[in-house]
């Protein structure tokens, strides 16, 4: 796969709508070419001490953010015709699919790839198939994980590699 973009969320808590940052990466050509990361304020702005614990946002982070519809507007034609990719796709498109149904806007049903998925196929034998092992395999050293441009970077690079 050569064009296509890499996307990761971060939630403020337990539901999937609760998305607070969203990063975003533009593969054209095997290349990236535009990168995109946003804080966004959930509703409500409510975070579980869990979830800041793993990505570092509070409220205060994310209090004068946009909210998601207005942030999505930026993305939408950034990604327009290209597939999406995820490193365990099944959480970030729920979060994108449960925060489209909050909002009432029209999910256009975006085709969604798993590089953990197919990390597993093309690493059989690594220690573990999460983010940061697996792009250090493919040549991504990720320093700032579960900062969701970070993640959605090192998620561009394996897809790059495996995908």
């Amino acid at each position: 796969m050569k064009d296509f973009a890499a996307i990761d969320f971060e939630t403020a808590n337990s539901k999937r709508s609760s998305v607070c940052s969203v990063g975003i990466i533009i593969v054209r050509n095997g290349e990236i070419v535009d990168r995109f990361y946003s804080l966004i304020h959930p509703e409500p702005n409510k975070y579980n001490y869990w979830c800041s614990k793993v990505h570092g946002l509070t409220s205060k982070d994310t209090e004068n953010a946009p909210i998601f519809p207005e942030v999505w507007k930026q993305i939408e034609p950034k990604i327009a015709g290209l597939p999406l990719v995820a490193h365990n796709k099944s959480f970030d498109e729920s979060c994108l699919k449960a925060v489209f149904q909050f909002y009432k806007m029209d999910y256009p049903d975006y085709e969604f790839y798993c590089t953990c998925i197919g990390s597993r196929k093309a690493f059989p034998d690594a220690p573990n198939h999460q983010l940061h092992t697996i792009s250090e395999l493919c040549g991504y050293h990720l320093e700032n994980h579960h900062h969701a441009l970070a993640d959605a970077e090192a998620c561009a690079w394996i897809a790059r590699e495996i995908l």
